[in-house]
């Protein structure tokens, strides 16, 4: 399985859930999050997605620290059982 495989399943259940997951691309800020996901109820989360046996590059460990220092919702999902369970908790 690919990240773009797990990454189009996310899209899909958070659509399907309401809400909208948007590609976040940053010029001139390597490390960020690959989807800015944007839930009912004014509820956001920068979500990096990757494959099991991947690893985040230190980029973004960097970004993911910033984002926990800031108090913001970050999360990393290593496949679709893990994107489907995100939905379910923060959506359902």
């Amino acid at each position: 399985m690919r990240e773009s495989d797990v990454e189009r399943h996310l899209v899909r259940l958070v659509e399907k859930a309401g809400g909208k997951a948007y590609k976040f691309v940053s010029p001139g800020r390597a490390g960020v999050a690959d989807r800015l996901v944007v839930l009912p109820g004014g509820r956001v989360w920068f979500v990096e997605l990757k494959v099991k046996g991947g690893r985040l590059s230190a980029l973004q460990q960097v970004f993911a620290a910033d984002m926990a220092a800031l108090g913001q919702n970050y999360t990393v999902l290593w496949s679709k059982e893990d994107a489907a369970a995100f939905v379910s908790i923060h959506c359902g």
